[in-house]
């Protein structure tokens, strides 16, 4: 993963890819107050459930562009949509290497067909539990910051409504993340955590 971050192949695009599961429409049971002199803006501790929707999307790692798009769940055929889209958003001369989790649903027959007949994607699968290595999982969680976790949805139309708002300004000014770490910092930090893993393996 670090490799392709540092060093991506020419004429070719690197592709941090995920999904968010169970992204919640919530409404509260009482309007919120905003924030004003003297007060700090409200929100209700409860709230109504309005449904759900998975968001797939992927981060170009030299420029920041986002492909993304919600669907009501995240099976396999949901996954083969997702690819047919990058498919359709990136020019068709270019390489295209995606960085994934290791989610059952993306090594299904029926995806490992759809790469066969598509052979400008190359998956790269992250060790296990080292999800933070995806660079998408960063953006989750800038939209969930800034979008979700403190809107008010009255259905999951308003939630997918925001969602592709906040994909689209994202996009009108993109930029890429930048990681703080050296390589080496990253690696020796995946080397303790596999050490740990397999302590816990063995216990």
């Amino acid at each position: 993963m670090v490799g392709l971050y540092l060093n991506p192949p020419e004429n070719a695009l690197v592709l941090s890819c995920d999904e968010k599961s169970q992204i919640q429409a919530l409404d509260r049971t009482q309007p919120s107050l905003p924030l004003k002199k003297g007060r700090c803006g409200t929100m209700t501790h409860d709230y109504v459930r309005n449904g759900t929707t998975t968001l797939f999307a992927a981060i170009e790692w030299a420029k920041g562009k986002l492909i993304g798009t919600c669907m009501p769940r995240h099976r396999h055929q949901k996954w083969i949509k997702f690819l047919e889209l990058i498919d359709q958003e990136t020019p068709q001369d270019q390489q295209l290497h995606l960085i994934v989790d290791n989610y059952a649903a993306l090594k299904h027959q029926k995806v490992k067909r759809w790469l066969k007949k598509h052979p400008r994607f190359h998956m790269h699968f992250m060790p296990t539990s080292a999800s933070w290595l995806n660079l998408i999982e960063r953006w989750f969680r800038r939209i969930t910051d800034d979008q979700i976790r403190r809107g008010v949805f009255r259905s999951v139309k308003e939630l997918i409504a925001a969602i592709e708002r906040y994909i689209a300004h994202h996009n009108a000014d993109p930029k890429s993340f930048t990681w703080t770490k050296s390589a080496e910092a990253i690696l020796t930090k995946v080397r303790r955590a596999r050490q740990t893993l397999d302590k816990m393996a063995s216990a």
